[in-house]
């Protein structure tokens, strides 16, 4: 095994995903405690007394209680270099937490033991599923009144079709959670609640006939716990790591991230059984990891992480060979060799110089302007990943510079926010004087825009609806050089891509079909490939 080959194995690289509210970031932070990477967890609603979480760096994020970008985190944790990922929730963000799913080789899936399976949960499980990507799961806040955990198990496997192989086994929910049973070792784990969670949960480790057991847990709970492990024990899925990493079987865990409760154990066992860097498809073909060329993509562009200077960072996957400092790359859209010399390792905001980096890592490339979401960058030019999927935007809006005076501070605010990819724009024909035409997942992408214009540019704005509920893109077709020759509607308009693409917005669905009527010779497409979603094993 040379090198590259040796510390790839050792890079875990993975992220957190969840319906809003199920505990991501809370467990996020929890890793980080028990990775040795905090000495104190913060809270995600925290208080003047608390630190806010880590991966929430955002001012808008710490006001909001909500993440709205994802957020690398690296740290060394037994034996292993993580690269730990925790992505927004909500679904106004899901564009940003997909583009991260390309850049991982695990999920953590948490859930909300007393909800089940959510809407958001299906959607970023589809996604997985979709890509071979393993899951491991996250039973959360079984400090409250839960669903019967072997409900929940049934759930996991009807809805979602995987296999589900019970790890950590919840003794007792809501006042009477106690603790959980690690069914691979055999062990009782008992814990302790810490104010507000904010240090390691102290715990005692026994078998489960001990006494101090029976002691803990009230009568009927320990029978319960007992018949339930029978039944698992008889009729539950075996582990089966084959399974587990072509991503048919996921380990579930129960506990409370808030108080502490099982987060070490499932993160042990993460770390233990999920897979290290796989090889990446180049077209039919796969690229080894540790191939001597050195390769990797661009999946995240963040402006003003550091306020102080108005910054911009590329977020880099090391995907083959040895990253070096000062290296040279060619970059795939341009054809240009680069150097590669500001290059940092991430915690959140906080950031080091990075000298090397091997598969598995994210990087983080400070002032390459002309990076742009999903460009390659490696030593061959022959070399290039197709990685990043794209979505149909769904909502629409225009956005102006209210204040002349600001025009500059406007204008740079507006490109960097789209070069980050937080919404897109598009040229629109006949779009009102002085406006700029966006279209974003959900319409929580525009307050974002506008929050970060003012507190990170100082620059006002003023947002409308624009009155479209539709926007498709048009196939290639000798017609579309005349578009006055075309029968439309009233409300329906042209527009341009940022590739010059044409597309066609429509305030209704009653003029789409009326479009498409009178026009049959073109084609409407989701997105200008008419595939919002291509992905390999």
């Amino acid at each position: 095994m040379n090198d590259i080959a040796r510390e790839a194995a050792r890079r875990r690289t993975f992220a957190i995903i969840s319906h809003p509210d199920a505990g991501k970031t809370t467990l996020t932070e929890k890793f980080l405690l028990y990775g040795g990477a905090l000495h104190l967890a913060g809270s995600v609603s925290a208080r003047k007394n608390q630190r806010a979480v880590t991966s929430d760096w955002m001012e808008l994020e710490r006001k909001r209680g909500i993440s709205v970008t994802s957020t690398v985190l690296q740290f060394e944790y037994a034996g292993c270099a993580v690269n730990l990922l925790d992505t927004p929730g909500h679904k106004d963000f899901s564009e940003d937490t997909y583009r991260v799913l390309t850049a991982v080789d695990a999920v953590v899936m948490v859930i909300d033991a007393a909800k089940g399976i959510e809407s958001q949960t299906r959607k970023l499980f589809e996604i997985c599923r979709r890509r071979g990507v393993p899951i491991f799961t996250f039973m959360n806040k079984c400090d409250r009144p839960t669903l019967n955990p072997l409900a929940l198990m049934d759930e996991l496997e009807n809805v979602l079709g995987i296999g589900a192989c019970a790890m950590a086994w919840p003794l007792g929910n809501g006042p009477s959670f106690k603790g959980v049973f690690d069914r691979e070792g055999r062990h009782v784990h008992l814990f302790e609640r810490v104010p507000g969670g904010a240090y390691r949960a102290p715990e005692q480790v026994s078998g489960l006939d001990d006494a101090i057991v029976a002691e803990k847990l009230d009568p009927h709970t320990y029978a319960e716990v007992r018949e339930q492990l029978e039944v698992l024990d008889v009729a539950g899925h075996p582990f089966d790591l084959a399974a587990v990493h072509a991503g048919k079987l996921t380990p579930v865990f129960f506990g409370s991230a808030v108080n502490n409760f099982g987060v070490q154990l499932m993160l042990d066992s993460f770390l233990k059984y999920s897979v290290g860097p796989a090889p990446r498809y180049l077209g039919d073909e796969l690229l080894p990891i540790d191939d001597a060329r050195f390769s990797g993509f661009v999946f995240k562009i963040q402006a003003n992480m550091d306020p102080k200077h108005r910054d911009r960072i590329a977020f880099i996957r090391v995907c083959s060979g040895k990253f070096e400092r000062d290296m040279l790359a060619r970059h795939s859209r341009t054809g240009k060799m680069i150097r590669l010399s500001n290059s940092s390792k991430l915690f959140a905001q906080d950031r080091e110089t990075v000298d090397v980096a091997y598969p598995g890592d994210v990087l983080g490339l400070v002032g390459h302007n002309e990076f742009g979401i999903g460009d390659t960058l490696a030593s061959d030019g022959s070399i290039v990943f197709n990685e990043i999927p794209r979505f149909p935007p769904e909502c629409f809006a225009y956005i102006f510079n209210p204040s002349p005076a600001d025009s500059k501070k406007y204008r740079a605010g507006v490109e960097q926010l789209l070069q980050e990819g937080v919404v897109q724009t598009f040229n629109v024909r006949n779009a009102p004087t002085g406006a700029t035409f966006l279209a974003a997942v959900g319409p929580l992408q525009f307050e974002v825009v506008q929050y970060r214009l003012q507190s990170e540019y100082n620059a006002e704005s003023k947002l409308e609806a624009a009155p479209f509920a539709f926007l498709k893109w048009l196939a290639p077709h000798p017609s579309l050089a005349d578009l006055h020759s075309l029968v439309v509607a009233s409300g329906v308009s042209f527009a341009t891509d940022k590739n010059g693409d044409p597309c066609v917005l429509f305030p209704n669905e009653w003029t789409m079909n009326y479009f498409k009527e009178k026009n049959p010779e073109l084609v409407l497409l989701d997105l200008p490939d008419d595939a919002a979603f291509h992905a390999k094993k």
